[in-house]
């Protein structure tokens, strides 16, 4: 039996799954390394959150910061690492998210709630924080670490 299946008995399912979490700690770890490449590359001073997301304030406007169930009015432009454009917001004037609740990348409301009105940041979200393994089946590649140049026009109470 074990020369028709190539001499190698099957992988126990624990080994399997640790050899998956070695491969996402190992991809985690260079995703890392090409965000820190970014920063330097770009001249940047970031701060950096537990989870991963970093965000450089690139205009500093004294006010309230947004809060979760808030709409949040902004600007932007996403681009991926090597500076493709993947979406802008539209040139017709600021578009809204709920924040915490809309269906936009986790670490983007995350980043927002450090934002006040008027604003702008760069802000660069992990693949795992954005659109994860697979992308967003369009523009976002899979495993995309994403960057948004971002200005937060407003904030609207529901």
């Amino acid at each position: 039996m074990l020369a028709a299946c190539g001499g190698q008995a099957p992988q126990h399912p624990v080994a399997k799954r640790n050899d998956l979490l070695q491969e996402n700690r190992s991809a985690v770890k260079l995703e890392d390394r090409d965000i820190d490449l970014f920063v330097q590359r770009h001249g940047l001073v970031v701060e950096r959150s537990g989870t991963g997301v970093r965000h450089a304030l690139m205009r500093d406007m004294p006010g309230e910061t947004v809060h979760a169930g808030q709409w949040a009015m902004v600007r932007y432009r996403m681009e991926l690492l090597n500076g493709d454009t993947a979406y802008t917001s539209s040139a017709d004037g600021p578009e809204g998210f709920l924040v915490e609740e809309d269906d936009v990348e986790s670490g983007l409301h995350e980043a927002i709630q450090r934002l006040s009105p008027g604003d702008s940041a760069i802000i660069i979200i992990p693949s795992y924080r954005a659109h994860g393994l697979i992308g967003d089946l369009d523009r976002v590649p899979p495993r995309s670490t994403v960057v948004y140049r971002i200005g937060l026009a407003g904030i609207k109470d529901r």
